[in-house]
């Protein structure tokens, strides 16, 4: 299973330097992939985890990261597309990709905060087919000579969009969600699943089933869909959950979400409140992320 880890996007430690020094450190230690979130702004009356008061933009970050990498991937989990137009998120991804030399992964969520649903002026409604059109409108206009699409809710004139991606036919495609309809599409349409940061992970193997039925109905191999696990971290606690508790419990849990069908988890800090707090004493927090970062390396 390969092992990757969350670029510090959220919090005390969400600082350039401390950015620049995570990437590159993740890099030397092994790890395949550095992960970012999206939160654009908190409702002043929504009670929400520390980890999302503060966040930085997870595109403009993983370019910052790219810039003090070579090999590393660089991972989103996820950008709402309800909020951004699919041309518009179409030409970051591919500047983002050439930028890096191929390394991007675009994970793409339907949103949940109504707060944000306002701001960007978005429509919750019809979320299940937007989300098919926005994954044919992306495509078209990274691969195709000359792209176009006409439907329910986007429209793309014959246009060229350049430069294209590294990567052919562009930068793989996750999508998170929680529903079945979810699980369902990322199966079907996509190239592979990221589960959300509340997910259960130990029930993540019935999840993995759907997502894997759901590709071989489509015709696909459901061994070469990916499944993402974002992790959780807390390490010393007590806490009786997955990825809770000493270092090496941490690595025993993280191979049994290999059994349960997990292809790739990252180790996400961010929701530590002693790391990814804005209240969190940033010295303290940064050395702690990277005792944690150092401690769970892969081998």
């Amino acid at each position: 299973m390969r092992i990757g880890f969350g670029l510090p996007v959220s919090g005390a430690w969400a600082e350039p330097a401390t950015i620049a020094a995570v990437a590159r450190r993740a890099e030397d230690l092994g790890y395949d992939s550095l992960w970012t979130f999206q939160r654009l702004l908190v409702g002043a009356d929504q009670q929400l985890d520390p980890v999302y008061r503060s966040v930085l933009d997870p595109l403009v970050s993983l370019a910052f990261a790219a810039a003090h990498t070579t090999r590393i991937r660089l991972s989103v989990a996820v950008v709402n597309f309800p909020f951004v137009t699919p041309a518009y998120l179409a030409k970051q991804a591919a500047s983002l990709d050439v930028l890096s030399g191929g390394r991007l992964d675009l994970g793409l969520g339907s949103g949940w905060s109504d707060a944000e649903f306002t701001a960007t002026g978005a429509d919750q409604a019809g979320r299940g087919r937007r989300a098919e059109e926005y994954l044919a409108v992306l495509r078209t206009l990274w691969a195709d000579e000359v792209s176009e699409f006409n439907g329910e809710f986007y429209t793309i004139p014959p246009s060229r969009m350049r430069p294209r991606p590294v990567q052919v036919p562009g930068p793989p495609i996750l999508l998170g969600g929680s529903a079945p309809a979810a699980l369902r599409r990322a199966g079907r349409a996509a190239a592979g699943w990221v589960s959300r940061s509340g997910a259960d992970l130990t029930t993540i193997a019935a999840d993995v089933a759907v997502v894997r039925d759901a590709a071989r109905e489509a015709g696909r191999d459901p061994d070469a869909v990916r499944v993402v696990s974002r992790g959780v971290v807390r390490a010393g606690s007590a806490e009786d959950r997955p990825l809770a508790g000493s270092y090496e419990k941490i690595r025993a849990d993280a191979a049994r979400l290999a059994e349960a069908g997990v292809t790739e988890v990252f180790y996400d800090l961010n929701w530590d409140p002693l790391v990814g707090s804005p209240d969190a004493d940033p010295v303290a927090a940064v050395r702690r992320g990277t005792e944690i970062m150092e401690a769970l390396a892969p081998v």
